[in-house]
């Protein structure tokens, strides 16, 4: 995990990209509240890190991989918000200050469960949108990794080859069904989905190559 130093420049950048494009300097030194040597060579790791673009008199502005890790950071961010108000009960305008803290704790593998627990909210209580990880195939979004009882519907099928679509579509499993999670057997046994009204029994492989979203 990065610094906790790293994932606030790397959202007030993101934050600031976002809304203008790019982030100016001296709006960016100025959101983080940080003495100018400390700004500077900060900004100079990062670029050195490969996590941002930074060129004088035009501003900084992230790449891939630092959008990546901005990305993440407000997931989590946004997500423990989320949990504060709907699980805890706590008002909307006290929760920023306690995620502010969470955030830099939290490992992906916790995130990824607080995630599938929260039923995957596509925003938070402010209705910000809760970024998903961009990587191709998120192990958060996959079929495999839903609650049971939850029900979804089929964004994405990812295939090894022929025979391995040719199977999932056999069974149901392609873009645009509903499922179900209705029972998951203990130690890595098979599920039991309902798919389209019809129960399968699939093993937790299969189901890794299926990602989804929500279902309203």
């Amino acid at each position: 995990m990065r610094s906790e130093a790293t994932e606030n420049y790397l959202t007030a950048i993101l934050r600031l990209e976002d809304d203008r494009g790019v982030a100016a300097t001296m709006e960016l030194a100025d959101r983080l509240s940080v003495a100018a040597p400390s700004f500077t060579e900060m900004l100079k790791k990062l670029a050195r890190d490969g996590l941002v673009n930074h060129e004088r008199y035009r501003g900084t502005w992230l790449t891939p991989e630092g959008r990546e890790v901005a990305e993440a950071v407000l997931r989590r961010h946004r997500l423990v918000e989320t949990f504060l108000v709907r699980e805890l009960g706590l008002p909307e305008d006290q929760v920023h200050e306690e995620a502010c803290r969470l955030e830099h704790a939290l490992s992906d593998k916790v995130v990824d469960r607080l995630d599938a627990w929260l039923g995957l909210p596509a925003v938070d209580p402010h209705g910000t949108i809760i970024p998903r990880p961009s990587r191709a195939m998120n192990r958060d979004l996959a079929l495999s990794r839903i609650p049971t009882g939850t029900r979804v519907a089929i964004d994405g099928v990812r295939a090894r080859d022929d025979d391995h679509a040719i199977y999932l579509t056999s069974l149901g499993l392609v873009p645009g069904a509903v499922v179900a999670v209705m029972e998951r057997r203990p130690f890595g046994g098979p599920l039991t989905l309902e798919i389209d009204g019809h129960q399968q029994v699939v093993g937790p492989e299969v189901t890794e190559y299926v990602t989804i979203r929500k279902e309203d």
